[in-house]
């Protein structure tokens, strides 16, 4: 079990502000995960891999083949009120779920 997190590279965020993105799209992915999945996903360790993808194009395409694979996801919009001047996508959380089905969808991208 894991859970993955994307993350745009092109916003070339402050790593705090990184951070905080990853936090909130690993919040809000758990939160729209089945009970049974996210309890499995603790009783393991609860690991979450960061991941980097070019743009809002590219991030806009796993979010699209993740919801076709059924994972819980999170596209996370900043409110645009600190390092960005108007809302910005930033990250998409997916899973927890099974790692090779995960993998299946990003296991080509790299870590961030």
């Amino acid at each position: 079990m894991k859970q993955v997190i994307l993350v745009r590279k092109d916003l070339k965020m402050p790593f705090g502000k990184a951070c905080a993105q990853v936090a909130h799209a690993s919040i809000h992915a758990v939160l729209r995960s089945s009970r049974k999945l996210v309890d499995e996903w603790i009783s393991e360790g609860g690991k979450k891999v960061v991941l980097e993808v070019d743009n809002l194009e590219e991030l806009k395409k796993y979010h699209s083949l993740a919801r076709k694979a059924k994972f819980a996801v999170a596209l996370i919009e900043d409110a645009g009120k600190t390092v960005f001047k108007k809302p910005t996508v930033t990250c998409l959380g997916i899973g927890p779920d099974d790692e090779d089905r995960i993998d299946a969808v990003t296991g080509k991208l790299k870590m961030l």
